[in-house]
């Protein structure tokens, strides 16, 4: 049976969530595999709208199993409280329909204290527009080799040992920094408090994955933020702290890259950033201010105004060969509606040369000027649109040529934050 990654193939809030959600339904288990509760993700399901940070999307849809993978860093008392913010809602959730893996790194309050602090003393033009979670510092851990994870929560003596090596490392820079020490036995303490919440969702979700491919089960993978946002691909340093790409929705949940079938970029049929770094196609005009107001563009999780801009062809070709996008669904065409005159972006130039890329250096990257093709735009409207009958023809053209220009398929066509108004091209889950 297929198994399909979701990743957001620009700088995310592109619609993974509903798109998610929307497939889900295809799927047995759902694997979120990297990110921390930085991401958000809006579903709107029957005019009832669900927020999520941490929780995979699939949690909304009843029978299905939710997997919180390795490459993941958790902060326990927001998952926590997330998990009793969607009981409210009247969705079901246990040990059954959520597991979160042993392996998993945990976000401290020293990790959210430490990323506020930086962002703080960091000048002007060297903000990265962090959320202020702690998701950077946690990561830094995990590779430090000083974690605490979720399986360390069952044995006190480790857990103890865990937090005096994290404090050898993280002393020393709130002293830098001018922040107090940190309280070595009121985390001990919290983290001995929250443990009985967090540990009967703990199991080895490499083990239970494996299982679930050997019974024939369809696995979807969920990633966090876009592409873009790598911290190897993106536009660095203006990047989150994991990678995003699709290779590592293997490695986040403990399966072999064999596991993966299709690939399924979700992609905006315009552009939006949130934060600082560069932005090739912004718009600081009304028209980039009036694709902000028809697309709601404010962050799930910091409420900041996204950034708006026309699409970037160049960038989402960029993103679909690093990830090895194998179609894309189109989200937010009905952004569009009313439009005169489209752009797309085809390439930059810089320096006089004409590149059909984004140059890795950010000096570069920050010079670059996008060439533009334009196309007419439409004045029906796409919403709630359903197939590809129910489209404007020039709309349909519009979607053609961003196939033309990124060199991948439409897969999926969005035209509302309502689970069905959704056009299939093509099953990701197909066999």
């Amino acid at each position: 049976m297929a198994n399909v990654v979701v990743v957001g193939a620009q700088w995310g809030d592109e619609g993974k969530g509903k798109i998610v959600d929307w497939l889900s339904e295809r799927a047995d288990v759902i694997a979120r595999f990297q990110g921390g509760h930085n991401a958000g993700h809006t579903l709107v399901i029957d005019g009832k709208v669900y927020k999520l940070n941490a929780l995979p999307s699939g949690v909304v849809r009843g029978g299905k199993l939710s997997v919180i993978g390795n490459g993941v860093v958790l902060d326990p008392w927001h998952l926590v409280s997330e998990i009793a913010k969607i009981r409210e809602q009247g969705v079901e959730i246990s040990p059954e329909t959520l597991m979160i893996a042993e392996n998993t790194p945990l976000i401290l309050p020293i990790h959210g204290e430490l990323d506020r602090a930086r962002e703080e003393a960091a000048s002007k033009g060297t903000k990265i527009g962090t959320t202020g979670r702690g998701i950077g510092p946690a990561y830094e851990d995990k590779v430090g080799r000083r974690s605490v994870r979720v399986a360390d929560l069952a044995d006190p003596a480790t857990l103890a040992a865990r937090i005096d090596r994290a404090l050898q490392h993280h002393d020393p820079l709130r002293r830098g920094l001018g922040i107090e020490p940190v309280d070595r036995e009121r985390l001990l303490a919290d983290l001995t408090a929250i443990a009985g919440e967090i540990l009967p969702y703990a199991a080895p979700v490499w083990k239970v994955l494996t299982e679930a491919r050997k019974a024939g089960k369809r696995i979807l993978f969920e990633g966090a933020q876009g592409a873009l946002l790598d911290i190897d691909f993106g536009t660095y340093p203006f990047v989150t702290s994991s990678n995003v790409i699709a290779g590592q929705a293997a490695t986040g949940v403990g399966v072999g890259p064999t596991s993966i079938d299709y690939v399924l970029g979700i992609v905006k049929a315009y552009t939006t950033r949130v934060g600082e770094g560069p932005f090739p196609t912004e718009l600081n005009d009304e028209v980039g201010q009036r694709l902000g107001e028809r697309g709601h563009e404010f962050g799930t999780v910091t409420g900041r105004k996204r950034r708006c801009g026309w699409f970037d062809a160049a960038l989402v070709r960029q993103t679909c060969a690093t990830s090895g996008v194998s179609g894309i669904s189109l989200t937010k065409l009905d952004v569009l509606d009313g439009f005169d005159v489209l752009k797309i972006c085809v390439g930059y130039e810089l320096d006089g040369q004409r590149l059909d890329y984004l140059p890795i250096a950010s000096e570069s990257q920050a010079r670059c000027t996008p060439v533009y093709e334009e196309m007419d735009g439409w004045s029906e409207s796409t919403v709630g649109a359903r197939s590809w009958a129910d489209l404007p023809a020039q709309a349909i053209k519009y979607i053609r040529r961003i196939e033309e220009l990124i060199q991948c398929p439409v897969a999926l066509v969005s035209t509302s934050p309502e689970r069905e108004d959704t056009i299939l091209v093509t099953d990701p889950f197909a066999d």
